[in-house]
């Protein structure tokens, strides 16, 4: 965790982005090290946990972080969260709350609001398009030779 907290701030001094950082540890070794870097890449899915987790599939050469855990130095945002389910990591350890990130201005709880509502109930106008068109794919791959469960 102190590496976590220590990236925090090392990077947000650096002007990378916001104040927070993450590492994957497998085996009491860090193989991923994270730091937010959405201001500096111009990339709004660069948060520390998920360029943590990204450095980390590329060190094991897989997308599946089983026997690995992930220290934050702030509690995770739904799409970090979500991420960290899908790569399957064991264990989340966080330092700071979502509530003291929303003390400083960074208020996700917008999001936590948004995500069990109703499609048409979401702020974000959305309109499903062409289902018919898309499900073939599915179908396809259900008999794809090789596929790659996950």
């Amino acid at each position: 965790m102190h590496e976590a907290i220590r990236l925090s701030l090392e990077k947000m001094r650096a002007g990378c982005g916001g104040p927070f950082g993450a590492v994957v540890v497998k085996d009491g070794k860090i193989i991923g090290r994270g730091w937010n870097q959405v201001t500096s890449s111009n990339d709004p899915t660069a948060h520390a946990e998920v360029v943590a987790i990204r450095e980390a599939c590329a060190a094991l050469n897989s997308f599946r972080l089983e026997g690995c855990e992930l220290y934050s130095s702030c509690e995770p945002c739904p799409m970090c969260l979500a991420a960290i389910y899908w790569a399957r990591l064991d264990r989340l350890y966080f330092a700071a709350s979502r509530g003291d990130a929303a003390a400083v201005g960074f208020d996700d709880e917008w999001l936590y609001t948004e995500i069990p509502k109703a499609v048409p109930d979401r702020k974000l106008p959305t309109t499903q398009l062409l289902r018919d068109e898309a499900l073939p794919a599915f179908q396809e791959w259900l008999t794809l030779p090789g596929r790659i469960e996950y």
